[in-house]
């Protein structure tokens, strides 16, 4: 079966050095087909999987450079899932909600632990969330405005699936009251999350039962393929956290972006240094077919839209 060596940069920092490329063709028997100058390509080669990651391990160890081997067929998907906080935005809501109660850092900690598969996800985000009673609703359209921003690439990822016919969805274990509006400027088709539960204008601590986790996760992707027609290698998922590694298995290329170090390992494919357009190269769909989103941008506000 046909292979890919796909290699991915950030030509900012970085970029791609046709030299290196070059070695590899040599050592994979390969042919290279740029998406994007100085930033991505791929290698098509005859070998199996296992020897072009011992053959291009020894050339790419030590370059900050992305890598996934990927079969050559199938490759383009026809639903997208995706987490939310730190993956599609650069935040944790829940955090950024926690430091107008002056325990960011306490909250902070938690998330990092549940994110990297430490402690049970359900039971943490109650810890978190009844740190919050009292807080006044109106802190969210603030954090909104003021904090929440779109992860450079986002929009453009967004805008090319659709325009190519995928749908997605965003699947959060973080709030409605976030995802709603994240969905909407950035395109997304649906949107699924936990909601804060708000009495007399103020949080209660609590969070509505039943929590999205990643079980549920698992679960949404599952209903969504069986409402498509589609089979699970039509699906590519992101995300970042412990909660999020059931859904990125399950899905034909499941996709850990600047994730926790228990995700990166094991998830199947590891994105650090790219932005999120790297899940488009990762499809063969090169620059020059990418859409740029109504949120376009590095640091693009969400803030245009109202709670």
């Amino acid at each position: 079966m046909p292979h890919l060596l796909v290699l991915i940069a950030d030509p900012a920092t970085a970029p791609l050095d046709p030299a290196v490329l070059r070695e590899l063709e040599r050592a994979l028997q390969g042919r290279t087909r740029w998406l994007a100058p100085e930033e991505a390509a791929e290698i098509a080669t005859d070998l199996p999987a296992e020897t072009i990651a011992a053959r291009a391990t020894p050339l790419l160890d030590g370059r900050p450079l992305d890598r996934a081997v990927l079969p050559a067929l199938g490759r383009e998907k026809r639903l997208l899932l995706a987490d939310m906080d730190s993956t599609m935005i650069t935040v944790e809501c829940l955090d950024e909600l926690a430091d107008y109660v002056g325990c960011k850092a306490e909250v902070a900690a938690i998330t990092r632990a549940a994110m990297n598969g430490e402690i049970e996800y359900r039971e943490s985000l109650r810890r978190r969330v009844a740190l919050l009673e009292g807080l006044r609703e109106g802190v969210i359209r603030e954090v909104i405005a003021e904090r929440v921003r779109a992860t450079p690439g986002a929009a453009t990822l967004l805008a090319t699936m659709k325009a190519r016919g995928a749908k997605s969805v965003l699947v959060s274990s973080g709030f409605r009251q976030f995802t709603r509006h994240v969905a909407e400027l950035l395109g997304f088709d649906e949107e699924r999350g936990n909601t804060l539960l708000v009495e007399d204008g103020t949080l209660t601590g609590r969070v509505a039962e039943p929590i999205l986790d990643a079980s549920a996760k698992l679960a949404t992707l599952e209903e969504l393929l069986a409402r498509e027609g589609l089979p699970a290698d039509a699906a590519i998922a992101v995300g970042d956290g412990a909660n999020d590694l059931p859904m990125l298995l399950r899905a034909g290329l499941g996709v850990a972006f600047r994730a926790h170090p228990r995700v990166r390992e094991r998830a199947p494919v590891s994105i650090v240094h790219a932005d999120l357009r790297a899940l488009l190269y990762l499809q063969g769909i090169p620059a020059d077919e990418h859409v740029p989103g109504r949120a376009a941008g590095p640091g693009a506000s969400l803030s245009r839209l109202t709670p």
